[in-house]
């Protein structure tokens, strides 16, 4: 279940623990009000992320574009090794701030 939070002048999106095909469209919904109501420094929060398909990466991709666009600032937060090498592997780790969950 995705919580949208604001700290401060900072919105944070705590994803549930999967974004894929089945709930890919209402998470896109769901942090969309975020992304309109003062979205330009974002937060993903990932700490109960354990799985994320091919359509999650697409909507963290967009999610930044338009971040980027704002002039904000983006980053994802407490990821997970599997949820990290997946982000490294397709290049995710290379233009935006991705920090691993603390052990």
């Amino acid at each position: 279940m995705t919580q949208i939070v604001k700290e401060g002048g900072k919105t944070i999106i705590k994803t549930g623990s999967r974004i894929d095909t089945m709930n890919a469209n209402q998470f896109e919904q769901d942090i969309a009000p975020a992304l309109v109501d003062g979205g330009v420094d974002l937060e993903m929060d990932c700490t109960e992320l354990v799985y994320m398909a091919s359509s999650g990466l697409r909507i963290i991709q967009k999610t930044m574009r338009t971040v980027m666009q704002q002039k904000g600032q983006f980053k994802i937060t407490n990821v997970s090794p599997e949820i990290y090498k997946v982000l490294a592997m397709t290049g995710f780790t290379k233009f935006m701030k991705v920090e691993k969950k603390k052990e």
